[in-house]
């Protein structure tokens, strides 16, 4: 028994859908673990901006110490 046109044209429409579907899925998914990683590296740039600030306050610190002894 041989399907008919509009059955088989109603499971390629799913099959599309289906496709389209998971495609999108795959694409969020992969902008959300970008978005996960840039977070992550701007957190590490703050952190280390955030250290260096501190050990050139501390050099500054050392240094006028150094000059009025």
């Amino acid at each position: 028994m041989q399907k008919s046109v509009k059955s088989m044209a109603e499971e390629k429409s799913a099959a599309i859908q289906k496709k389209d579907k998971q495609a999108l899925t795959d694409r969020e998914n992969a902008r959300q673990s970008e978005a996960e990683h840039t977070a992550k590296l701007r957190a590490l740039r703050l952190a280390k901006q955030a250290a260096d600030k501190e050990v050139a306050k501390e050099a500054d610190a050392a240094k006028a110490a150094s000059k009025n002894k």
